[in-house]
């Protein structure tokens, strides 16, 4: 007997029969089993992807966070560059370019700048996939930006050469040894000339100075002309230095200088002498601004004190005769 078959009573024939489950019967329990097997995987797959991350998913998910953190440090960066980047447009407008009489950069080539900090505004409000979309093209503005910003530093550094240049060429010590200030014997405008004993225009100063004292130029530039050629002032040179001026040294001894040399501040051009229409040893001196005499007297600011350069306003302020 197959302890594993089932008997049932039939009390029709009064005996146990062997019992046979009808093939639909199994197959539906087939079914019944194998749909069950398919829930349930199906319960545990769901299960395992909502709460369980797979390795891939592990690592996409280290990246992410990586790059959001990438993302926002980079955004910080943007935001703080911006920031400097502003700081120099205005210190450019506002303060070199003001020290070096420059005009500002035109309102229209700042211009954008509003737009641009619209479109950072725009930028910081946006979420991380937004962002990647965007920060390259907003880099890009800033690399511009950058770009201008050198360029204009760039003119400002041509401005510092000039104006070395320019102060450099500008007429800034007396032209001759005078520290104990006692040397200004006629100044600048009316005074009564020494020959004609009338009062006429003297548009330099005098220097009184044993014949022989060094002379100076005042500042740096090129000689046009040395000698004499019989206008009242003997031997004599005159500079020019650009930028509008050029200074004239009157009545030598001797002329050390030659046209067409180079001269540097401080640099001897002759000597102090009487040639000329002159009354006694002396220096005229002039300075020249595009072509009209102006006062020496405020040319002096390199090696004079404040406190000097009130006493020989006065001295030079005297009404006086000239020597010349």
């Amino acid at each position: 007997m197959n302890k594993r078959a089932k008997y049932v009573y039939n009390p029709t024939t009064l005996r146990y029969e062997r019992h046979v489950v009808p093939l639909s019967i199994v197959l539906l329990r087939i079914l019944g089993f194998v749909a069950t097997a398919i829930v349930s995987g199906l319960i545990v797959v769901a299960f395992a992807f909502r709460f369980l991350d797979s390795p891939k998913e592990r690592v996409l998910r280290l990246q992410y966070e990586r790059s959001q953190q990438d993302f926002e440090e980079l955004n910080g960066k943007v935001k703080d560059m911006q920031q400097r980047l502003g700081e120099l447009e205005k210190r450019d407008n506002e303060v070199y370019r003001t020290i070096f009489e420059a005009n500002p950069v035109p309102d229209s080539a700042r211009a954008r700048q509003i737009e641009r900090e619209k479109e950072f505004n725009l930028v910081s409000s946006m979420d991380e996939n937004e962002l990647a979309h965007s920060l390259a093209s907003t880099m890009t503005s800033i690399v511009n930006r950058m770009r201008f910003q050198n360029k204009s530093y760039d003119e400002i550094e041509k401005l510092v050469k000039d104006k070395e240049k320019m102060l450099a060429h500008t007429p800034a010590i007396q032209p001759l040894n005078n520290r104990e200030l006692k040397r200004i014997a006629s100044g600048f405008g009316y005074r009564i000339d020494p020959v004609y004993k009338t009062v006429k225009f003297h548009a330099g100063l005098d220097f009184a100075a044993p014949q022989g004292t060094p002379i100076y130029a005042t500042a740096d530039g090129v000689v046009r002309s040395a000698g004499n050629s019989g206008n009242g002032y003997g031997n004599h040179v005159i500079v020019g230095h650009g930028f509008g001026y050029e200074t004239l040294y009157g009545h030598m001894f001797r002329v050390k200088a030659k046209a067409g040399q180079s001269v540097k501040r401080g640099e001897v051009i002759g000597w102090v002498g009487n040639t000329g229409k002159s009354t006694g040893p002396h220096l005229h001196y002039e300075v020249h601004k595009y072509g009209r005499p102006v006062d020496p007297i405020y040319f002096f600011y390199n090696d004079l004190s404040p406190e000097q350069y009130q006493q020989i306003l006065k001295l030079a302020g005297s009404s006086n005769q000239s020597f010349d």
